[in-house]
């Protein structure tokens, strides 16, 4: 089986996304043994930010006439749409940055999008694992209620776009205990990594037994 995993964090190994992700494909790894990850690292290796509108204008050339980065750009499309293609399932370690998806994220949906075919369910039907980790707190009540722009999209892409079967696993208040301001919040982000800590481990285990 192939899997592939995406991660997007910009915290190396102090990432609270990558860590979920790592506990979802332990879990994945342990009930299937042999799985076959294929990694992609979008914070430590971004893709290039200008390849996208190389490649839309480029597909609106005619192959003669492209520039060479036009054509390492679609080049780029088509590989990135080959590996969800040709991915089993998925993991996808996407963490909320600025109350959105990061540059490195979007960089990638559009680039993905773009290598496919017309309204092509890229994941169709597949298991996917989205680990989505917040510094804050969005919840309702919060004075940051209604700020989150990125769990949303990102259920809109993987699930209605690209036709994966969902699995959404999200933690909050990764940043207590780091900023002093929400030591307050201590006990209710050790609950809430616990819990997702669980859910990471539950996924990983579900998917691979699919």
């Amino acid at each position: 089986m192939s899997v592939l995993r995406i991660d997007a964090s910009i915290q190396g190994p102090h990432s609270a996304s990558s860590e979920l992700a790592d506990l979802a494909e332990a879990e994945w790894s342990t009930t299937r043994p042999g799985t076959t990850f294929v990694r992609r690292h979008l914070g430590a290796d971004p893709l290039p930010a200008d390849a996208w509108a190389a490649a839309i204008h480029g597909g609106f050339t005619s192959e003669e006439q492209r520039t060479p980065s036009q054509r390492d750009a679609i080049a780029l499309t088509r590989t990135l749409a080959d590996e969800l293609r040709d991915a089993e399932a998925a993991i996808f370690a996407l963490p909320l940055y600025n109350w959105g998806v990061s540059q490195h994220v979007k960089t990638w949906i559009d680039l993905t999008i773009a290598g496919g075919e017309h309204g092509e369910r890229l994941l169709d039907g597949k298991p996917a694992i989205v680990l989505t980790t917040r510094g804050g707190g969005y919840g309702p009540g919060t004075p940051r209620e209604g700020w989150d722009h990125n769990t949303a999209f990102l259920r809109r892409i993987v699930a209605d776009v690209w036709g994966a079967e969902l699995t959404l696993i999200e933690r909050e208040l990764t940043l207590a205990g780091v900023n002093p301001a929400m030591d307050p919040f201590l006990e209710t982000a050790e609950l809430m990594k616990k819990s997702a800590h669980e859910a990471a481990s539950h996924a990983g285990r579900t998917a691979a037994s699919s």
